[in-house]
């Protein structure tokens, strides 16, 4: 009975530690993509918010979009270019 339950707990112990080093991996890959990508998602991020506040001298850096400029009237049609 001793080493059955010896057992039990060896593998839940292993278990845990299996899911502890692949949380460890994706958040050491995280980092890196942050770490690599970070500066063009706050810029992102940073445009975004202007655009949503209103502000309509945001430069677009985008490849075929732009930003257009909703009011009440304009609200629900369509955007054409």
């Amino acid at each position: 009975m001793k080493t059955l339950s010896r057992k039990l707990r060896r593998s839940r112990g292993q278990g845990m530690t299996e899911y502890i080093i692949i949380v460890a991996l994706i958040a050491i890959a995280a980092v890196g993509i942050v770490t690599v990508f970070g500066q063009n998602i706050r810029q992102l991020f940073g445009d975004s918010t202007d655009v949503l506040a209103g502000n309509t001298s945001v430069a677009n850096r985008g490849a075929s979009s732009s930003v257009t400029t909703k009011t009440l009237k304009n609200f629900g049609s369509e955007n054409t270019q």
